[in-house]
């Protein structure tokens, strides 16, 4: 393991011109504080933040896990073998570390304190990139399988691997695989996945692992998801530059443009604990990090990302402090400290 002092990205001091820089102008501008990654070039990506508030995340491009101390600013790395290529972690409440292998066909298991990893491969040969992960309310552990084609289901008492095939597309340019991306839960403990090859988000029922999808405007291309306090389902669509909501219930999708339009290439979302979703635009640069309420059915906050972002891949929302924490292709760790809910914003 290494650790080391992290260097700290000033926040942007003035909006850069361009259109949606414009409209952001009158509205609500959040603090992002960035820190860059003393390890160059290696995507850190998908933070965490554990129970003792470190914020662990994975470095894709240079196969490690580390974290970031927001108090001291240091980091600690851990190194993975090569070719790993991990992809996404997630942090019991233990402070275990769990990762996808995404190029070796296996969740890892890593104890920070002493540094061992142990590897479960997956059951199917392929089966051979996880990639996103998320707990269920038994602390079991549902991920996708992007290129496999899988929704995956590891049950942590046995480390027995169950899989679902995702349905099959046709005509694709990107191959005949659904592409399972994102994934959430909502409050009856069914995981959500947006299959990004297609304009269809899924889910699987728990207890007979069979899948069902809900299909959204033709041309769309959902590739992250969040889950609100009544069970509706939120989605970007990276295609066409929207934000959308899907009601299971009904079927029905409700979509909202973005701020910088068709070219916006939303990516990265979380929600908070007023239900507001926020998500990054990375087909503009800098990326632009974005408010939405959907109590008044408006875009209240806009603030460009210092370092440019390249792309902020996925973020989490930590309630506690109130902040959503996100890696970005500029090599940096971010935190957004959010504002209090503010009624009536036009």
């Amino acid at each position: 393991m290494q650790r080391v002092p992290a260097i700290v990205i000033p926040a942007l001091a003035a909006i850069l011109a361009s259109p949606a820089a414009a409209t952001a102008q009158h509205q609500q501008q959040i603090q992002i504080d960035e820190w860059q990654v003393p390890w160059e070039q290696s995507r850190p990506r998908d933070p965490f933040v554990g129970p003792d508030g470190k914020v662990w995340f994975v470095g894709q491009r240079s196969h490690y896990a580390a974290y970031l101390d927001p108090e001291t600013g240091d980091f600690e790395k851990f190194d993975l073998d090569d070719g790993t290529g991990p992809h996404n972690l997630v942090v019991d409440g233990e402070g275990t570390v769990w990762y996808t292998g995404n190029r070796a066909r296996h969740i890892g298991r890593l104890d920070p304190e002493t540094g061992t990893i142990e590897k479960f491969l997956m059951p199917d040969d392929r089966a051979r990139d996880p990639h996103t992960m998320v707990f269920d309310q038994e602390g079991n552990i549902w991920f996708t399988v992007q290129g496999g084609n899988f929704i995956g289901k590891f049950i942590m008492g046995t480390a027995e691997v169950r899989l679902v095939e995702a349905p099959r597309v046709e005509g694709s340019r990107r191959g005949n695989g659904s592409r399972p991306y994102g994934i959430k839960m909502d409050s009856r403990d069914r995981p959500w996945i947006a299959l990004f090859n297609t304009n269809k988000i899924a889910t699987v029922n728990p207890e007979t692992m069979e899948l069902h999808s809900y299909e959204l405007p033709e041309g769309s291309r959902p590739r992250r998801l969040v889950i609100d306090s009544h069970d509706m389902v939120w989605y970007v669509d990276y295609a066409r530059g929207y934000l959308g909501r899907l009601d299971p219930a009904t079927g029905d999708v409700r979509e909202w443009a973005n701020p910088s339009g068709e070219g916006a290439r939303p990516y990265g979302m979380a929600i908070d604990s007023d239900d507001r979703i926020w998500f990054v635009e990375t087909g503009v640069q800098p990326n632009r990090f974005v408010g939405f309420d959907p109590a008044t059915e408006r875009y209240f906050s806009n603030t460009a990302i210092a370092s440019g972002g390249g792309a902020v891949r996925h973020m989490f929302f930590h309630k506690p402090t109130n902040t959503i924490w996100f890696g970005s292709d500029a090599n940096t760790i971010g935190r957004a400290k959010l504002p209090p809910r503010r009624r009536g914003i036009s």
